[in-house]
Formats: C-alpha cells, sequence, structure tokens
C-alpha cells in the first residue's frame, strides 16, 4: 500500500466547504465526517450534504447552517483550547490548530493586532471550525499523506464584509497565500474564488506543484455561487508515481517547516 497524495484542481478556487464538499465526494463517508466532528464541544448548527448538479457535471455540496444564531465570540486560543479538549486524534487536533493558526496570523497582520486579539467573527467561527476541523478528518480518514494545489484564479471586485466592502480577494486571503508564495492566475470572473479558509487550508498544508500521479478517487466539491463554468474544486485521490526513467530527486529535506504533517513523505520527482 502506498502513501496515498490528492492533487486539488482549483480551477474555481477554493473554499473550506468546497474542500470538504470535495473530499465526501471522493469517498469520505458522511457518518465519518459527523460522527467525529460530534466529538467537539460546539452546538447550535447543523451540516448536510447533497448531491449537486452544475452545467451537466455531478457532485457534492455541504451545507453547514447554524441552529443557534446567538454564538459566544472565539479567538485562536479559544479555538486551540476547545480542539485541544476534544477526544479528536492528536493528528486531526494538531492539523486543524496548524490550518487556524495561518488564519489567524494573517487576520492579525491585517488587522494589525496581536494573534491573540483575533477573533473569528468575519469567518463566521462556526462554519470555521466545522470546515477547518473537517479537513483534518477527511484527510486522515482518507489516509492522504500529501495535498497537492494549482495555481488559484486571481480575480477581482469587492466583497461585503463585517467592516463593509472589502477588495477582493480578501486581504487574509492574500496575505495567507503570500507567505507560502502561493501562484495566481488571471481570472475573468468578478467576485470572491478563494476564501481565507480555504487559503489557510492550502497555505498550511499544500504544495503547489502537479504530481506525478495515478488516479484512484475523483471528488467534485461544488460552491453555490453561478459562474459561467461549473463552480467546482476537483480533488483527485491516488498514489504518487515514480518516474523510473530520468533522474531521481532526492527527498527534500529544507521545507519540512511548511508542512504540519507528521507523517508526510516528501519525495520530489523532477518534471521533464
Amino acid at each position: 500500500m502506498s502513501a496515498k497524495i490528492a492533487y486539488l484542481d482549483c480551477h474555481s478556487g477554493i473554499s473550506g466547504d468546497m474542500f470538504l464538499s470535495a473530499m465526501l465526494d471522493a469517498g469520505l463517508p458522511f457518518d465519518v465526517l459527523r460522527t467525529s466532528l460530534a466529538s467537539l464541544p460546539v452546538d447550535g448548527y447543523q451540516i448536510t450534504q447533497e448531491a449537486f448538479i452544475d452545467q451537466g457535471i455531478r457532485g457534492t455540496h455541504v451545507d453547514v447552517t447554524l441552529t443557534e444564531q446567538e454564538q459566544p465570540t472565539r479567538g485562536f486560543t479559544d479555538i486551540a483550547a476547545l480542539l485541544q479538549s476534544s477526544s479528536l486524534s492528536p493528528f486531526v487536533r494538531d492539523t486543524a490548530i496548524a490550518i487556524f493558526r495561518t488564519l489567524g496570523e494573517a487576520e492579525a497582520t491585517v488587522h494589525g493586532v496581536t494573534l491573540d486579539e483575533i477573533h473569528f467573527h468575519e469567518v463566521g467561527a462556526v462554519d470555521a471550525i466545522v470546515d477547518i476541523t473537517g479537513a483534518a478528518i477527511a484527510l486522515e480518514a482518507l489516509e492522504i499523506t500529501q495535498l497537492y494545489a494549482s495555481p488559484l484564479p486571481f480575480t477581482r471586485g469587492h466583497l461585503r464584509m463585517a467592516h463593509g466592502l472589502m477588495p477582493v480577494p480578501a486581504p487574509a486571503t492574500l496575505e495567507i497565500l503570500r507567505r507560502v508564495q502561493a501562484p495566481w492566475v488571471p481570472s475573468p470572473i468578478e467576485g470572491e474564488l478563494v476564501t481565507p479558509t480555504g487559503a489557510a487550508i492550502l497555505a498550511t498544508l499544500a504544495r503547489f506543484e502537479m504530481p506525478a500521479m495515478t488516479m484512484e478517487q475523483i471528488g467534485y466539491g461544488f460552491g453555490k455561487k453561478k459562474l459561467i463554468w461549473p463552480n467546482c474544486l476537483r480533488a483527485c485521490i491516488g498514489s504518487a508515481y515514480a518516474q523510473t526513467h530520468g533522474s531521481h530527486a532526492a527527498p527534500r529535506q529544507e521545507d519540512h517547516h511548511h508542512h504540519h504533517h507528521a507523517h508526510a513523505h516528501h519525495h520530489n520527482h523532477a518534471a521533464h
């Protein structure tokens, strides 16, 4: 059994719920997700999944709806404590906390405050907790040891947020992806395609390269926005494919600090 890897085709960007939707569509059992999330001391939300068809392509869409609008304001420290106190596996806890740290540090930079002063009202704290913890649960359940991602669509426009209108991509999104030197390509679409939560998942866990791989499962995770093409994140899951001809590059040692994956295997296969 070789290590499983996943390549994310972000032709329509990425959000936390699109990532979760793609993982469910690629084979993550919904019950596993729901049961694992239930071990978090967070309530007042409901998570549902539905089959979704957009312009002829079938996939999955996940919805997180708040059943109690009055939610406590949670800062990074509160969320980390909440995850630590849960019965989730150490991998899921550590991965989720690392993603939240990525998000919180970028928000802190943008707002000119410290990490401890950041409160996740903008991201919709419960939404973010479900999406981010769900992402970590998915990686563990599907035994994915490394994520890879395509370049991201660079859009423009404005977005209504708690502070008023904000330019797109949101400042936190740009800051998160600047820190890992993520590649962007111009897109003709107006509006937000890459969300801060989606950006934080990628920046914490993914390498922006196309791996040599065999495809075993493919998932389509849909966003609600209607675009001129199917608005989905494609997740291709399979095995790293060792190219037997040509040069074998040694495993990369220098970039381990980018990844909070304790059990990731880093093999950098030279592209020809």
